[in-house]
């Protein structure tokens, strides 16, 4: 079978790579659909993701949908054919952190694409991938496309729940990327009053106000936009901070209220924080990272109408045209969210 193999900055090639069969519990699923990830980005300009670097060869990609074409022993509930939204959350359910229900902290975690073990953990960018059967989502009534968002739309509905209570909430989304737009759904789905989103493009922008935002700041043109929402200690409930870039956190800090909540999402490296802003107005950092059982909820809010992530995806190239398709990924002036397609 092929698979997307990265062995270095800007090195992405596709290999034959062995197929597998499915043991107990296990299917074998013909990956459809893939999405090109942040993270996969970092690891092809990069060849890493800040101290975390590529070692050997690794298959990228968690973003993924397929067909199933072939059933372990013991496996019920999924059928031949069916499409199944595929998530890469593999903890183990034995160490400390997974018994106490943090599963997305595992110490053990399996998560496709990731170079931060050694051996890595290959990804799921290969037309045939076996997964375990807790994985896998049944997608039925969706496309390919829709399935594969279900992982970033976990990342944001994860992050939602960090925000907490969110019904009536005003909220600051900063940085309009496909993770930015997705927590614009999951915060109008969650029944916020009013979404305020900055970006430095204004073609993100242009989608941010299509998919429910009620204002939108391009923060490059406009550097002082956001300056009337700091009055009278600021407006903002909640902060959900999609950049990793230190200006746009603290522009938000600066228009959240007192006793806010920052739902810290971008990772771009360590940056600096206004700490005493922080203290002053006793706001609540929160980190979010990855997900876990968040995964089938998107897929049954996609599923039933509720979050239609079908605007955000802008190209689908073919698998023979992958290296186009990162290099398109990577321009914010005209992709959101760009798909490769495996069948």
């Amino acid at each position: 079978m092929k698979s997307l193999v990265i062995h270095a900055p800007r090195d992405l090639r596709i290999e034959d790579t062995p197929e597998e069969t499915p043991g107990p519990g296990e299917v074998q699923v013909a990956i459809a659909t893939g999405g090109i990830c942040g993270s996969d980005l970092h690891y092809y300009q990069h060849g890493g993701i800040g101290t975390i670097r590529l070692k050997e060869p690794m298959i990228l990609g968690h973003e993924v949908s397929g067909h199933i074409t072939a059933l372990g022993d013991g496996v019920s509930g999924l059928k031949l054919g069916q499409l199944v939204a595929v998530s890469p959350s593999r903890p183990c359910h034995a160490c400390a952190y997974c018994h106490e229900g943090k599963l997305n902290h595992c110490l053990n975690m399996r998560f496709y694409g990731s170079a931060m073990p050694f051996p890595h953990i290959q990804g799921a960018f290969r037309q045939v991938l076996v997964a375990d059967q807790a994985q896998c989502a049944p997608a039925d009534g969706l496309s390919a496309g829709e399935a594969a968002m279900a992982e970033p739309l976990a990342v944001c509905l994860h992050g939602a729940r960090q925000a907490g209570e969110l019904l009536g909430k005003r909220v600051l989304v900063t940085g309009c990327g496909p993770i930015g737009l997705l927590c614009i759904l999951a915060a109008r789905r969650a029944g916020a009053a009013e979404i305020v989103a900055t970006d430095l493009t204004d073609f993100t922008l242009k989608m941010a106000a299509e998919n429910g935002a009620d204002r939108v700041i391009n923060s490059g043109k406009e550097p002082e936009a956001l300056k009337e929402y700091e009055a009278d200690k600021g407006t903002f409930d909640v902060l959900f901070e999609c950049t990793g870039v230190a200006p746009a956190l603290a522009s938000g800090i600066a228009a959240l209220r007192p006793r806010g909540t920052i739902v810290q999402l971008g990772l771009g490296g360590d940056m600096q924080v206004p700490v005493q802003a922080i203290t002053a107005k006793e706001l609540q950092l929160r980190g979010s990272f990855r997900f876990h059982e968040e995964f089938f909820t998107g897929v049954a809010l996609m599923r039933k109408g509720l979050i239609d992530v079908k605007p955000l995806i802008t190209q689908t190239l073919d698998l023979a045209d992958a290296v186009a398709a990162f290099e398109l990924a990577a321009d914010r002036t005209q992709a959101m969210k760009a798909q490769i397609a495996f069948g």
